[in-house]
Formats: C-alpha cells, sequence, structure tokens
C-alpha cells in the first residue's frame, strides 16, 4: 500500500468502504450534488436487529490499497455506486460496459454494486433492474436515499454471511493463511503442516473475523476475537499481523470509552434518528465516521444479558492500555519496510486519541515517529499533503509553533523547484495560517499592547515570504501591505541595513502600486487591515496651538461676567462640573476662527539611519469641516524630536477633534491616529471654533522699532514702532488698518495705554480722531481705513543736573525778606565754581538726558457673523518715543513781586537742540535762541495757591513745637489781601501817581480762605524808601503824614467773608516812596510773617502839586 489516508480514525475500523465515482462525462457540480446526497446515508440500522452498519464513503481509491482487504477488512472496498448521464437509448449500452468496467476494478472484494443513471427515460428506464436505478434529472431524483439504503442492506447480508461463514469455518488444519500483498513470495515453499504455520494461520484468521464482526456491530465478538488473535500471533512472533491484532483491538475499545469519536467536532458520532442533513454535517471530508450503539450484540442480533455487557467490559482495553497497546502495534509495524503506511496512519489514529485524552507530549512522541517513517518516493502533492496532515495534528494536541513549522514547510514545498507550475496561491494561503503558530498577528493594533511577543527573527522571515508569494502571484497590492506591515511592527528589530533593504524594496513596489489605507479582503473572506506608518515618524507630543495674539478672538463681556452660563440659572453647579469633567479634560480653553488658519504643532522624531522624507503630511479631523493644508518635511536620520507644524483652515463652526495625521511615506499614505500611538503627550485634541470675524492689517508712517514693549497685562504687542521727538514738539503718526479677512469690518474701537508712568506729562500725550475712520464703516475686504494719531511730548526737564541751581542760595531775596519757596527741597545744590552757561558735559542733541515714553494703542474691532455672536479681535500698537531736552533753565533768579497776582522770574535759558528755537513766554516778546547759545529771559508768572503746598521746613526752627507753628500757619492761611488801591487805582504792577500836598486814598482788601471765622486782627502801614542799594529809610516824618490813623483793626471774619481797611496819606514831597504793610494778631506784639500773607510791594510816586 503506497497511499495512506492521514484522514484515518481509530473508529473506522468498524465502516464499510464504499466508492462513489461517475462513470462517461459527468459535470463536477451534478456528481458532487448527488454524492453529497449518498454519503448523507452513513448509519442504517439492520432490520428486526438492533445493530447498526456504519459506512464509509470515497470518491476516489487507489486500487493498490484494496489489496490490503484481508489485512484490514476495513480497507477493502465493498460497495460501488457509480453516476452517469444517459440522454438517449442508443447510448445505453455504452454506458452499461462502462459500468461494468468499473466493477471489475475492484471486483474481487465487492459485495455489491449500483449505477444511477440521469437523463434517460422510456423503453431501456421502465425495465426493472436491481443493480440500476434511472432518474429523469438531476433535481428530480428525491428517491436516491431509499436506493440507497437498500443497498447498504445488501451490503450487509453478504457481510454477514462473510462472518458466519469464517465464524463457522469447520475445516480443520486446512484453515488458509492470509496475506498482505508483499508476504506472497516469502512464503513460497513453507512448510504448511508444521505447529507454527498452522498458528500463524488461525492467529490471522481470528484476526479477520474480528474485523468482520467490528464492521458487522457486534463489539463484544470483535473483542474476543482480537484477543485470541493477540496470543496467537505473539507466540508465532507473526509481528505484522499482531500489529493489525492489536490495532483492532484499540479501535474496539476505542468505540466503547469515546462514543463521540475521535476525529475532532466534525467526526462526531450520531446514533440512529437523526435526520439525513444531520448525518451529512457529521462527516470529515473525505471519510464517514460513525459508531455503533454500544449495547450488546449476538450472533443473530438478540440483545445480551447483563453478563454479557459486563464480559465486554472486562475484554475492553482501559484508555491508558490502548495507548500503550498502540505503541506495540507501532513497534511491530516497524519491523516492516513496506508497512509504513500502515505505521504511519496507526500514529495519526493514536494522536488522535490522546488528544481527546490532553496527554499531548505523549502525542508529540507519535508524532515525531510519523515524521521519520521513511515512505515510498512520494509525488510533490503528497509530500504537502503529509505536512499539512502533520501541522493539523500539532494544532490538535496544542503545539502551535510546531504545527505553524509544518504547515510552512507545507508552503514552500507548494513552490518547489521541481513543480512545473509552483502554486504560488496556495504557498501564500498555507503561510498566512502559520502566522497565529508564530504569535503573529496582521492586525497593526496588537502591537501596541505592550512587549513583543514571539521570535521576531522567525516573524520577519515569515514577513518576507509573504511580500515574495504575493508578488508572484501578480499581487503588489498585497506585497505592499505586507511589506509595510514588517516596516511598521518590525522596525526595532531590523538592522541598519535591513532598513535600507526593505525601505528600497517598498519604494520600488509603490512605484507601481502605492499604498492605501483600504482594507484588503482576499479570496476565502479574510482581511489585511491597512497599515498605517505610526513610527515613521514616531511622534512624542501633540499640542493645539493658540492663535497668534492679533488674531485671538475674546468674548465681550455680559453682566454677569463671561463665566456664566446661559442655559443655568446657577452661577456654579458642582453637578455640571463633576459631569463635565472628562469633556475639559481634553477641550482646550481656547478658540479657532472660522475661516482663519489655525496650527497644530508634533514634536517628531526620525528613527530611521537614513534621511526619511514625509510627503503630504496633514491633519485628520472630525466635527467640524477641515480643510488641511498638507506639509512635506526632510528629517534628518535619527534626529531628536524635531517641531513640526500642521495647518489647516476650519470651514465651519462647532467643536473640532482632531484625532490625528496623515503622511505618506515611502510611497505608503498613512492615517494615523492619536489614540493609537503609544507614549504620545497631549493636552488635549478638541477645541470650538467660533464663527468668522475680520482680520486686520496694520502699517504705520513711522519705522518699526527694536524695542519690544511688554505690558504688565502680558498682553503681547503685534507691532511697535518708535521716534524721537524734542520736548514740546508734536509727530503726526498715521495708521493705516487694511481688511485683509473676508468679513466686512463694522465696530472699531481705539484706546491708548501708558506705560511709563514716573514721567509727568502736561497735555495729552497722544490724541485722535475717529469719525474719518469710523464714516469708511463697514470696512470691507481688501479696503484700508487712515486714522490720524498727534504725538506731543510735554515733560517736565527742571528736575535734571544744572536746572534752577539757584534756587537753592539762600542769600536771594524780594524786598529783604527771606524766599521760602517749596522748590527748594526737591532741587539739587550748586556746585562752587560750577558755570551756569550749559550742562556740563553736554552739548546740544545729547541723548544722555533723553527721557523715553512707551503706550499701547489698542484697536479692538469685529464684524461678521462673530459680531452677532459677541466676539472681537485686539490688536495692539506699541510706542516707543525718546523725548530730548530743547531747552534748560541754566540760572533762575527773582526779582521783588510788583503785583498782588503775579511775581517775576529772570531765567538764563540754553538751546541744547540742533536746531535754532524761538522761546515765548505768555505776553512776554519772543527770544530766538540758536543752536547751544544761552539768553536771559525776563518772564511774569502768576501767584500760587497757598494751600497747594506743603510746609517748609524752614518754617518750623521759628515755632517751638508743632502745635504753636500749626497754630500760625491756620492765623496766616486764614486771610488773604487781595488788593491794595492807591487814590482808587490798583498798584500792583505800576507806581500809583498822586499830588504833594493831595490826601490820597488807601484801601486795603481782604477775604477769608479758612473753613472758619478769623479774628480780630490789626494791620499798619509803615512807609519807606528804597535807595536801590541795599539800604531802605524809615524815618518819613517830614516826608508823609497819614490822614488819621496808620493802623486798622478788623473785627472777626467769617468764612469766605471780605473785609476792607480805609484811610489816607498826605504827601509833603515829591519822592519814590514804598508802603509796607505789617499785621498782627489781636492781643499781640509779634508780626505775622510776610509771605503767609502773600503782602505786595506797594510803590507811589509824590509829584509836583499843580499852580
Amino acid at each position: 500500500m503506497s497511499v495512506p489516508d492521514y484522514m484515518q480514525c481509530a473508529e473506522d475500523h468498524q465502516t464499510l468502504l464504499v466508492v462513489v465515482q461517475p462513470v462517461g462525462v459527468v459535470s463536477e457540480d451534478n456528481f458532487f450534488r448527488i454524492y453529497k446526497r449518498i454519503s448523507s446515508v452513513s448509519q442504517v440500522s439492520v432490520r428486526d436487529s438492533q445493530r447498526v452498519l456504519c459506512i464509509r464513503y470515497r470518491h476516489h481509491y487507489p486500487p493498490e490499497n484494496n489489496e490490503w482487504g484481508d489485512f484490514q477488512t476495513h480497507r477493502k472496498v465493498v460497495g460501488l455506486v457509480t453516476v452517469t448521464d444517459c440522454r438517449s437509448a442508443r447510448d445505453w449500452p455504452q454506458t452499461l460496459e462502462k459500468f461494468h468496467m468499473q466493477k471489475e476494478l475492484y471486483g474481487s472484494t465487492l459485495y455489491d454494486s449500483r449505477l444511477f443513471v440521469f437523463g434517460l427515460q422510456g423503453g431501456v428506464a421502465e425495465q426493472p433492474r436491481t443493480d440500476v436505478a434511472f432518474y429523469p434529472s438531476y433535481d428530480d431524483c428525491q428517491a436516491v436515499e431509499k436506493r440507497v439504503e437498500d443497498f447498504i442492506e445488501s451490503l450487509f447480508i453478504v457481510l454477514e454471511s462473510k462472518r458466519l461463514d469464517r465464524a463457522t469455518d469447520k475445516s480443520g488444519d486446512k484453515i488458509p493463511l492470509l496475506c498482505v500483498p508483499f508476504e506472497k513470495k516469502d512464503f513460497v515453499g513453507l512448510d504448511t503442516d508444521s505447529r507454527h504455520y498452522k498458528k500463524r494461520c488461525q492467529g490471522r484468521t481470528r484476526k479477520h473475523v474480528g474485523d468482520l464482526c467490528l464492521q458487522a456491530g457486534m463489539l463484544q465478538d470483535a473483542l474476543v476475537h482480537y484477543h485470541v488473535a493477540v496470543e496467537l500471533l505473539r507466540s508465532v512472533n507473526d509481528f505484522l499481523w499482531l500489529g493489525a491484532a492489536l490495532e483492532g483491538l484499540c479501535s474496539a475499545s476505542v468505540i466503547y470509552h469515546y462514543p463521540g469519536g475521535t476525529g475532532g467536532q466534525s467526526g462526531a458520532r450520531r446514533f440512529l434518528g437523526n435526520s439525513p442533513a444531520d448525518a451529512a454535517n457529521r462527516h470529515r471530508p473525505g471519510a464517514q465516521e460513525v459508531l455503533i450503539d454500544p449495547g450488546a450484540l449476538t450472533t443473530n442480533g438478540i440483545n445480551a444479558d447483563t453478563s454479557a455487557e459486563i464480559g465486554r467490559a472486562k475484554n475492553c482495553l482501559s484508555p491508558e492500555d490502548i495507548v500503550d497497546r498502540y505503541k506495540e502495534a507501532i513497534s511491530c509495524y516497524s519491523k516492516y519496510k513496506n508497512a509504513g503506511v500502515i505505521e504511519l496512519e496507526a500514529c495519526v489514529k493514536a494522536v488522535r486519541i490522546l488528544a481527546i485524552q490532553k496527554r499531548s507530549m505523549e502525542a508529540s512522541e507519535f508524532l515525531q515517529n510519523a515524521v521519520y517513517i521513511n515512505l515510498r518516493q512520494l509525488s510533490e502533492e503528497e509530500k504537502i499533503q503529509r505536512y499539512s496532515i502533520l501541522s493539523e495534528l500539532y494544532e490538535l494536541i496544542g503545539f502551535r509553533r510546531k504545527s505553524a513549522f509544518f504547515k510552512r514547510v507545507a508552503a514552500m514545498q507548494c513552490v518547489a523547484p521541481s513543480i512545473a507550475e509552483p502554486g504560488w496561491r496556495a504557498c501564500y494561503k498555507l503561510l498566512l495560517e502559520t502566522l497565529p503558530g508564530y504569535s503573529l498577528s496582521l492586525d497593526p493594533k496588537d502591537f501596541n499592547k505592550g512587549t513583543h511577543r514571539g521570535w521576531a527573527a522567525v516573524q520577519m522571515r515569515l514577513l518576507h515570504e509573504l511580500v515574495y508569494a504575493s508578488r508572484r502571484m501578480g499581487n503588489p497590492a498585497l506585497s505592499v501591505r505586507h511589506l509595510s506591515f514588517l516596516l511598521q511592527t518590525m522596525l526595532d528589530f531590523l538592522s541598519d541595513q535591513e532598513k535600507k533593504d526593505v525601505t528600497q524594496s517598498l519604494e520600488s513596489y509603490t512605484s507601481k502600486c502605492p499604498g492605501t489605507m483600504e482594507v484588503i479582503t482576499l479570496p476565502d473572506g479574510l482581511t489585511l487591515l491597512p497599515v498605517p506608518f505610526t513610527k515613521l515618524p514616531i511622534v512624542r507630543r501633540v499640542q493645539l496651538l493658540n492663535l497668534p495674539t492679533s488674531l485671538r478672538p475674546q468674548k465681550m463681556k455680559s453682566l454677569l461676567g463671561q463665566s456664566v452660563s446661559a442655559k443655568s440659572p446657577f452661577i456654579y453647579s458642582p453637578i455640571t462640573a463633576h459631569s463635565r469633567g472628562e469633556e475639559r479634560s481634553k477641550k482646550i480653553d481656547f478658540q479657532w476662527v472660522q475661516g482663519d488658519v489655525c496650527e497644530v504643532q508634533l514634536m517628531v522624531y526620525n528613527p530611521m539611519p537614513f534621511e526619511l522624507r514625509v510627503e503630504n503630511m496633514g491633519l485628520l479631523t472630525s466635527g467640524v469641516e477641515f480643510e488641511s493644508l498638507p506639509a512635506a518635511l526632510s528629517l534628518p536620520a535619527e534626529s531628536g524630536l524635531y517641531p513640526v507644524t500642521l495647518v489647516g483652515v476650519p470651514q465651519t463652526t462647532g467643536t473640532i477633534t482632531v484625532n490625528g495625521y496623515h503622511t505618506t511615506v515611502f510611497g505608503v499614505f498613512s492615517d494615523c491616529l492619536l489614540d493609537n500611538l503609544p507614549g504620545l503627550k497631549t493636552s488635549g485634541s478638541s477645541v470650538e471654533v467660533i464663527p468668522a470675524l475680520p482680520r486686520l492689517q496694520i502699517s504705520t508712517s513711522l519705522p518699526r522699532s527694536a524695542h519690544s514693549l511688554q505690558p504688565s497685562s502680558g498682553d503681547e504687542i503685534s507691532t511697535n514702532v518708535s521716534v524721537q521727538l524734542y520736548n514740546g514738539e508734536t509727530q503726526q503718526l498715521i495708521i493705516k488698518l487694511e481688511n485683509i479677512g473676508m468679513e466686512p469690518l463694522e465696530k472699531l474701537e481705539v484706546t491708548s495705554k501708558m506705560l511709563t508712568t514716573k514721567e509727568k506729562l502736561y497735555g495729552d500725550f497722544l490724541s485722535w480722531k475717529l469719525e474719518e475712520a469710523r464714516a469708511q464703516l463697514p470696512l470691507q475686504p481688501g479696503e484700508v481705513a487712515t486714522i490720524t494719531v498727534s504725538i506731543r511730548a510735554k515733560l517736565d526737564f527742571s528736575c535734571q543736573e544744572n536746572v534752577l541751581q539757584d534756587l537753592s542760595d539762600d542769600g536771594i531775596s524780594v524786598s529783604g525778606f527771606a524766599l521760602c519757596s517749596p522748590f527748594r527741597q526737591v532741587v539739587r545744590p550748586r556746585a562752587d565754581g560750577k558755570p551756569a552757561s550749559a550742562p556740563e558735559g553736554g552739548r546740544p542733541g545729547d541723548t544722555s538726558q533723553a527721557k523715553t515714553l512707551e503706550a499701547v494703542l489698542s484697536f479692538k474691532y469685529s464684524g461678521g457673523p462673530g459680531h452677532a455672536e459677541g466676539y472681537y479681535r485686539s490688536l495692539a500698537l506699541g510706542l516707543h518715543v525718546e523725548v530730548e531736552p530743547s531747552v534748560f533753565f541754566s540760572r533762575v533768579s527773582t526779582l521783588p513781586a510788583t503785583s498782588t497776582r503775579q511775581c517775576h522770574l529772570l531765567l538764563d535759558v540754553f538751546n541744547c537742540a540742533e536746531h535754532e528755537l524761538t522761546v515765548r513766554a505768555r505776553s512776554s516778546e519772543e527770544l530766538t535762541l540758536h543752536p547751544g547759545e544761552c539768553q536771559r529771559m525776563a518772564i511774569q508768572v502768576d501767584k500760587f495757591d497757598f494751600e497747594s503746598f506743603p510746609e517748609s521746613p524752614g518754617e518750623k526752627g521759628q515755632f517751638a513745637n508743632s502745635k504753636q507753628l500749626e497754630e500760625e500757619r491756620q492765623a496766616a492761611r486764614s486771610l488773604e489781601i487781595n488788593d491794595v488801591l492807591v487814590d482808587g487805582q490798583p498798584c500792583d504792577r505800576e507806581a500809583a501817581a498822586c499830588r504833594v500836598g493831595d490826601p490820597v486814598r488807601l484801601e486795603v482788601r481782604l477775604t477769608n480762605r479758612s473753613a472758619r471765622s478769623v479774628g480780630p486782627f490789626a494791620l499798619s502801614v509803615v512807609p519807606f524808601q528804597d535807595h536801590r542799594n541795599g539800604v531802605h529809610s524809615y524815618d518819613l516824618h517830614g516826608a508823609v503824614s497819614f490822614v488819621g490813623s496808620s493802623t486798622f483793626y478788623l473785627d472777626t471774619v467769617q468764612p469766605s467773608g471780605q473785609s476792607a481797611c480805609l484811610g489816607a496819606l498826605l504827601f509833603l514831597h515829591t519822592g519814590d516812596f514804598s508802603l509796607h504793610i505789617r499785621s498782627q494778631a489781636d492781643g499781640k506784639s509779634k508780626e505775622l510773617p510776610r509771605s503767609w500773607l502773600c503782602l505786595p510791594g506797594v510803590r507811589v510816586r509824590a509829584l509836583e502839586a499843580q499852580a
């Protein structure tokens, strides 16, 4: 026997072998339709008996295997069913002849045969025949199953007669010797009368009868015959047949112990009574596995009693003994090289039994023995079948990696060089089946679940073979998919050279068939998922970027504040916060704007030992219609973390979620999702997109500044400009606002904020008018609005070096009274010998004296749908102004006051600018100064309000304690002399004129400026003459006379009340006279300070009397 049946099981020993074959030309579909219906009749109950016949069908069976029918009767073809097409009566004789020729092929062993004819009708079809059945068509053949049952009953009759003949053989010493084909030549010339020969004949016959009993459904009798045969054959060392007897004994015991069968789920045994459809479903491919009722059966089919059941259990082997007897049987077979097929099949049967017993290690020993069994020279197809069966058996016992090994060997055998037409499709299919054994999945997600499983080197070899097989199949898309999978999943295990080789191959394949993200479905239904290149490059961090400062939208604050939700009446709800906690953890707290370019930053890493070119890299989003703007980048070999910015434009509003990115690397298009990236850090992937807003671009008439302003609020300045001005100069700043967006500008507000507050400004630093710009609203896209801003720098440079130094000189006096000025506490003392003409080391335009002013112009604007939703944008312009002094007052001196409202200052003015200046103070004449020139200038200044200045430190030395000082200040602060009238004329500017000998009326007006009533007071008028040399003469009794008293007494004056003192003077000769007005509190002799009452110097000029 040369062709092994790898699908055999131990329970097949009880079956009758029936061959079903076509005769003539029969389509394959029609044949297998009938074959399936015929093979569904696998168990037939014998009439008037509880025995069941089990049938095993084959549509192909080698005739040489039939020669081993005496050795094991289940190998003998006992039935033949042929199927043929016959359309006319004239073809009938030829068809019948072919049927008889087919019978002759198995004629030596056939019990009976049948011919099923389809398509023939008429006279021939109406002739009654037992061995022929006629049917009009393949669709109209309802009685096929019934004909098959009748045919099996006929087989049983022949089988039963043969069994009875063998069991009741009374020929004595003339028992024939049963032989296998290769033994016939060895027994020629043997002594047939020897005791040894007779025992051999008896043992083999007993074994043969045991086979017939087992096929006839008599399990008890079969066990008895097998036991007797084993003893007889062991005594004569007939090892080949001893192995067969032991195997028969094991088969009978297996049928008893495992009524469900040993062939797996597909070979599970069913008892009689099931429907034909159920019977068809339990057949193994190419073989029928059935089991008889385990009830005891006698020779004539009557149930045995309890003692028979006990006897059968006694004769039956235990599960452990079954395996031991199989080992012994295989050992016996191994002594004959011509019994290799029998030995191999016995090993397969033992493995199936051990698999049920879950004794995997012992089963592997049987399989290992089967691997080394040397058969004749097998064809390539037979080798493929052998390795495939070995793989299935290893899988059955749980040896997955060993199973995968033999499956791969079978795959390689499909494309062996000796095969004229290599079966690449079969090779590819077998290679796919090896993947689970090597812990290899074609789903890329399985490689993101922790550590790598399996042997990477073996897995890479297998993937390379899949790539090559798919390419030889003519499926380039499949090659690209497997090679992409290899590069993605095995990148960490590839050497630098292997990485280069794989990528070169991939680029070569993708040049003809680019890699896609589509699912590939194979003909057998297997689907290959897309393989995104998440490691080319490796992404470590994804961060959604906020818009630039000038484009960030801001929400107009409502009455209750921006954080209050309009959907809830509560300002804060812990329930809402808890339910939205997960959403907030992913949603970012800034907004994107519809129609604006938005950015996402990725930190990527190139793991390849060469430069990696990434093309068509863009974002994958959901929730909002998004236009991704792809980018291309080139990463150096094994680069560190490299920032990559991907951009896009949201086209609609809502919440947008960045799900991942897409790339094209080595010709493979990949969609990489963030959820599938291991070790990724992200601060959130969702952001709100608000309606569109206009966009403004600012340009100015001033140059950009190198100084970057940093407001305390942290806001960023989009544009900075700078300008240099002289103190007092005004510069026009022209600002152009261009609408570069797609929405009209509907609202515009301009505000300014000073950043430097230490400098005191006089007047408005920045001023503008928006009427002209607002008249252009709404500003359509592409239009420009112009705003003119006036920059005026007016600062106080008086407290710098060399300014007001002369005021520190206590020798300056006015009309003999000490000068107590508040400025004396803030100016610096003048150094001795220092020139007063110009600042030391100074030069015209020296910027060391310059001061800096910084301000921010903010433009808040809105429009379009975003304006309707309450959003606006803010654009900031930073202004850096350097102010240089235009003039210095290098020396200041005073003149005695000639008016109650004004005083005189003498200023030395120095032009420190590079230009000619004109200086004018009020109504004074203009003074023209050339660069670097210094001139003196006299100006009149209004007197200051006493209340607006702090206490003078010089006052504290005149009083014993602070309480007394406060009383004096309150008393002095209470009165103010507003005017002194001489002859009805004010005398605060020029000397009053009068005639000698004429009485001159004198009036002094006072006002109470305190919040309480004051008084009484006493005012005394003392005349004197100033000789202009520092000498004052008060002895004027012969020159001036008072009409009445020279002292005036004032009663209490109410708050804000006024009082007047009236008197008269008589001048006795001509000259210039001055009046000194002294004041005393009532009851006190001490004179109040002149400076506290702001008393003027009164001058009177006496002229000659008229004739």
